[in-house]
């Protein structure tokens, strides 16, 4: 007999979370090991119990699905996540798949494709929901390098940062206002998906603003 899918629940709703335990622990294959109502209890029962598979909404209070998939990834690399979210928008994908999710599975989907995504992922394959799969395949056909959307500014910014000036530094330098050089710098940060001045420093490293 085949091992068993075990899986972590994780929805800050307690009657989503039954809904999901009804329609999986019907199947012969899965069993649920385990519920979280916070981002945080999904990470540290990742860690504890080591699943087949967390099972996770995005918008998880404490700790957003993005974030605890980026964790989930840390302290157990063999806990893949899928994502369930209402947000059919290429970013929210892009950045749980950047997060380490290997499934993203629409709200709206899930009463035909939650089986098949949760085998799926579970099985080390990844799963996209089929409406927003074209949607961001356009996306990255289009931009390949998040890098290319940057502007002339924006790059210009983006070097001097890494290169350790502050705000008022860079208003000086390139004669903006602090207040510009505040808004350019947290247009890069979403651009890059970045999320501190450590990370930025690195990313200008790989692309050679910096050495």
């Amino acid at each position: 007999m085949s091992r068993k899918i075990r899986i972590i629940l994780a929805d800050d709703h307690a009657m989503v979370r039954k809904g999901f335990r009804l329609i999986l622990s019907q199947e012969p294959d899965m069993e649920i090991i385990a519920e979280a109502g916070l981002g945080r209890d999904a990470v540290r029962l990742a860690r504890e119990l080591k699943p087949s598979i967390v099972v996770m909404d995005v918008a998880m209070p404490d700790l957003n699905g993005v974030e605890a998939a980026r964790q989930i990834g840390e302290v157990c690399p063999g806990c893949p996540v899928l994502i369930l979210s209402m947000h059919k928008d290429p970013v929210y994908v892009r950045e749980s798949l950047r997060a380490g999710a290997k499934g993203y599975l629409l709200k709206e989907s899930i009463d035909e494709d939650l089986l098949r995504a949760v085998r799926a992922v579970a099985n080390g394959d990844g799963f996209l929901s089929p409406e927003i799969s074209g949607p961001l395949l356009d996306e990255y056909q289009q931009t390949s390098d998040p890098f290319d959307t940057l502007t002339a500014r924006e790059r210009q910014v983006l070097q001097l940062l890494a290169e350790g000036k502050v705000a008022k530094e860079i208003a000086t330098a390139l004669d903006i206002s602090v207040y510009t050089v505040d808004a350019h710098r947290g247009r890069i940060m979403k651009k890059l998906a970045l999320r501190s001045l450590g990370e930025l420093v690195k990313f200008a490293m790989r692309k050679g603003l910096i050495e």
